[in-house]
C-alpha cells in the first residue's frame, strides 16, 4: 500500500537516474522520434538526431519521463489519448511506467491514464491510448543505444570467443581471441 502511494508522487529528494537511448518500435521497425513541431512518431532511422531520447526516472516504481534530446520536448499523452510533445514534463500525463514483458519487450503505460499505453502503427503513426492494451504488438518497444555509442561494459570488456579448427574430422578448440562488439 505504501509503495503504491509513494509511486504516485514525484520523488524530489532522491537522485534521478538519467539514461540516453532510442526506443525501437516492434510494429514499425523504426525508432520513436520527438520532432520540433511537437509531433511524436516511430519513423526514425537508427542514429537519427530526433530518435535520441533522454529518459529520467521519476520515482522508484519504474516511472520515467521521456524527453527528445534534440528538441527538449517531453512525450506526453493528452486527454484524448494522443501523444504530444510538451516543454514542461512535470504533469502526470508525461510520466510512463516501464513494464518489461515476457518476450523481453518493454511497454510504456501512462501514469495518469492508467490503462493507456504508448503505441504506434506499422506506418509509425501514434495510436490513441484508449485503443491500446498491453498484449498488442503496437505497444512493444526495445531500448537501443544510439548508433556509434557503446555501453561502458562493451567499451571496457572484449568478449572471448573460442574458434574451432577441424583436425582430421574432429573439431578441436584452437585459440581464444578478443572480439569488440559494434
Amino acid at each position: 500500500q505504501h509503495v503504491r502511494e509513494q509511486s504516485r508522487v514525484t520523488d524530489h529528494v532522491s537522485r534521478r537516474l538519467i539514461r540516453v537511448y532510442q526506443l525501437y518500435s516492434r510494429t514499425s521497425g523504426k525508432h520513436v522520434q520527438v520532432l520540433s513541431n511537437k509531433k511524436i512518431n516511430a519513423m526514425a532511422e537508427d542514429g537519427d538526431v530526433h530518435a535520441k531520447l533522454i529518459v529520467e526516472t521519476d520515482t522508484f516504481g519504474s516511472q520515467v519521463r521521456i524527453k527528445g534530446a534534440q528538441t527538449g520536448l517531453y512525450i506526453c499523452m493528452n486527454k484524448k489519448g494522443k501523444l504530444i510533445g510538451k516543454k514542461n514534463g512535470q504533469s502526470r500525463a508525461c510520466i510512463f511506467t516501464e513494464i518489461v514483458l515476457e518476450n523481453n519487450y518493454t511497454a510504456l503505460r501512462n501514469a495518469h491514464y492508467n490503462d493507456w499505453y504508448m503505441a504506434f502503427t506499422r506506418r509509425g503513426r501514434p495510436r490513441r491510448g484508449s485503443q491500446t492494451r498491453q498484449h498488442q504488438r503496437e505497444v512493444h518497444f526495445m531500448k537501443r543505444l544510439p548508433r556509434g555509442q557503446q555501453s561502458s561494459t562493451q567499451a571496457n570488456i572484449g568478449l572471448l570467443t573460442s574458434s574451432t579448427h577441424s583436425v582430421k574430422g574432429l573439431n578441436a578448440p584452437a585459440t581464444q581471441e578478443s572480439v569488440d562488439l559494434p
